[in-house]
Order: C-alpha cells, then structure tokens, then sequence
C-alpha cells in the first residue's frame, strides 16, 4: 500500500515537471520568436558596388550626401569597391516592428502614427518612392525603442546656441530643438544645409546681426586725397560727400580706373565751390531691368555683391546702380522714404518678418509682384498676394 501512494506521487510530481518544463520551453519560444521578429538597426550597413557614388546611395537611401559623410566619417566624396557605409545615424539602438501595409494606408499615415518622418520611413525600408501596397510589410519603431535620432545632443547654452557634434545635421538639430531647418538657417543666416563638426548654431533668439557698415568721420576741409588699397572712386566719393562725376571732373579723368598713391583733387582748379550735381530723376524702368539681371543670386546675410545678397544690401547695389545712394539697412530706408498710398514702379515695400518693425523689402515692379532678396530663395519675385507677405505688408515708400 505505502508503495502504491509513493509511485502515484512520483508520477504526479513527473507530471508537474513536465508541465512546467513545457509551459517554460513555450515561454521562451514565445521570447525568441517575438525577438527574431525585430532588426536592429546597426543591419542597415551598405556595401559599396562598382559604379557607385555617395549621390548614388544617398539618393536610392533618402538621404543626403552630407549624412552620409558625417556618419561614416569621410572627409572626402571618395569611396571604393567593398567598403561598408552606415545608412543611419551612429550609435543608434533601434528596434522595429513589422506592420502590414492595409486599405487606405499611405506613407504619410503610417509614418505619423508612429510619430517619424516620411523621409525616415522610407529609409529604414530602402524605398525610393511614395508608392505601397495592400499587405506590404513594412519596418516601423518599435514602441520600446530608444529614439530613433541617435544620440541627443546637449542642451543649448544660455545664450541659446548648440555646437554641432559628430553625426548631426541641420533636420536632426531642428526636430531636437522643436523648430524647423527653414528657422536655422534664417538664425544662422545659411545658405545651404551644410553644417561641420564644432560649429556654433544659434537654436532661439533673433537672427544674426546683418553688419552694418560705419561711415568713417572724416575732415570735410581737405582739398585731397592720395588713394590707398582697396579704394574706388565711388567709396571715395562716398566718404567726403561728393559724386563719382565730380571727382573724374576735378582731375580729368575719363575712366573710374585709379591707382594707389594717386592724388586727387576735391575741388576744381579755381577753387571755387563746386556746384553740387542735380538730383537725378529715376528710371524705373532702368531700375527694374538692372535688379532682374540678379534672379538667382543667392541670400548671404551681410552680402551687398552679386556673390550673395542679403535684403537690403540688393536694394543698395541696385539703387546705387543707378546712380541714387540709399541707407544700408530697413530699417533706415523706411525712415527716410516718402510714403506713398500705393506703391508704383521702382518705390521700396517693406514687410514685418522676424522682428517687429521694418525688417525685410523689396523694389515694387508692377502687377502686383516685388523683387526681392530673400532667405530661402535668393532674389526672386514675389506676388504682393502671397499668403506669407500679404499678411507681413506694412507699406511703400518713395526714394527721395
């Protein structure tokens, strides 16, 4: 009897193990099933093929050049047969989940559900378009990862600035910092999404002061001059009060060309007060044509050469091109301008944008348009209509 009852308990323990051996085998088949389902992003590496470019495997990727370089450390566009490129950011650890593509779907929903990029989504599924189909598998974040920006770059300094580090770029820094690329690059006055390692970026405040050229004082008495490097009639002519037609006439000179060490005469041979030339009359026309011949010139802040142009240093070099001087900033030129109801042909129209007050202009051409210098576009025009400057206008001004 005794050994009846201990080989019935030997037999239910045998059973309890076994059911416990089983339930703890299906537990972690569940685990390894449910973890081969992910992939890491360190797979998503790119072995370089013949014929390959980084414009190449940036372009087919959904990414940039300048990515590319920052995350794989190149210094150079060059790369050879074989060589293994990072197609994400360093040191990211991101998991992903599968999701079934399903009627309605669209990059943009999906992408929004699980709070990344189009761009983003694109990339960690090697897609080249916007193109998917019912029942397609994608990657997405698995709702456990880390962020899927890599590293998180430190807090901006009290001032508001950021200084870039190794594997960043101007979409990163933005969606850290709550703004947009657009934003950065007015602050920093960019013009381009190139950014390099240590760079200081400013990510609040006001843009970057646009320098403002100091008008020298000078002694209005003296009758000459002897030219020194980097000068020209006009700048000469500019800085003791006098015109360039004035100057070439008190030393006969038949072209603008002078020479350092040259001496030049402020005054006419007999000494007496020259008459000052005759306000010239503007040629809107002239104007208009001459500021159109600068479509596409890029926006440099502080620029007032056909190089790059910030707003008003394109209002200067214009203006000055036709023979009429104008203050160097907004600011000035609407202090200074004549109102007028309605702009016409060659007056200035000025627009409220970062700060409040005059801080952006351009020259009215008609129709309704202006040509301006702007951030994003270089000089270009514009309809007065746009929804963007519409609702920034503050009004037109005559050029005495």
């Amino acid at each position: 009897m005794l050994q009846t009852i201990t080989n019935n308990l030997i037999t239910k323990g045998e059973g309890f193990l076994k059911k416990q051996l089983f339930v703890v085998a299906a537990s972690v088949g569940i685990l390894f099933t449910s973890y081969s389902a992910q992939a890491s992003a360190h797979e998503l590496n790119y072995k370089v093929q013949s014929g390959d470019t980084l414009w190449k495997i940036a372009s087919t990727n959904n990414i940039s050049v300048q990515e590319l370089l920052n995350w794989n450390n190149l210094t150079s566009n060059t790369i050879h047969v074989g060589q293994e490129l990072s197609l994400i950011t360093p040191h990211s650890h991101i998991t992903y989940d599968s999701y079934r593509v399903k009627s309605g779907d669209s990059l943009s929903l999906i992408a929004k559900n699980y709070s990344i990029t189009i761009s983003e989504l694109k990339s960690i599924n090697h897609l080249t378009s916007d193109v998917i189909k019912i029942g397609q598998i994608l990657n997405v974040p698995n709702s456990g990862s880390t962020d899927s920006t890599g590293p998180i770059p430190a807090a901006p300094q009290e001032n508001g600035t950021y200084m870039v580090v190794s594997g960043d770029s101007l979409s990163l820094i933005a969606k850290k910092y709550g703004t947009t690329v657009t934003s950065l690059k007015f602050l920093n006055g960019l013009t381009s999404d190139t950014i390099k390692i240590g760079q200081m970026l400013k990510v609040s405040g006001s843009p970057v002061e646009s320098p403002v050229e100091q008008s020298p004082v000078v002694d209005q008495n003296v009758k000459t001059y002897t030219v020194k490097s980097g000068d020209s009639l006009s700048l000469i002519a500019k800085t003791y009060g006098l015109t360039v037609t004035q100057l070439k006439s008190y030393n006969n000179l038949a072209s603008d060309t002078i020479y350092v060490g040259q001496v030049l005469k402020f005054t006419s041979e007999d000494t007496s007060v020259p008459t000052p030339e005759a306000a010239k009359t503007l040629n809107a026309d002239a104007l208009i044509a001459e500021a159109k011949k600068y479509m596409g010139v890029p926006y440099v802040w502080g620029g007032n050469t056909p190089s790059g142009f910030d707003c008003s240093g394109f209002l200067n070099y214009v203006y000055n091109k036709q023979g009429v001087s104008i203050s160097r900033t907004v600011e000035t030129i609407w202090n200074v301008g004549t109102p007028v109801s309605t702009p016409q042909k060659g007056d200035i129209v000025f627009f409220t944008t970062y700060k409040e007050g005059p801080s952006h202009a351009g020259i009215y051409i008609g129709d309704n348009k202006f040509i301006h210098a702007g951030t994003s576009t270089g000089v270009t025009i514009t309809d007065m209509n746009n929804s963007y400057w519409k609702a920034r206008y503050l009004g037109a001004k005559k050029v005495d």
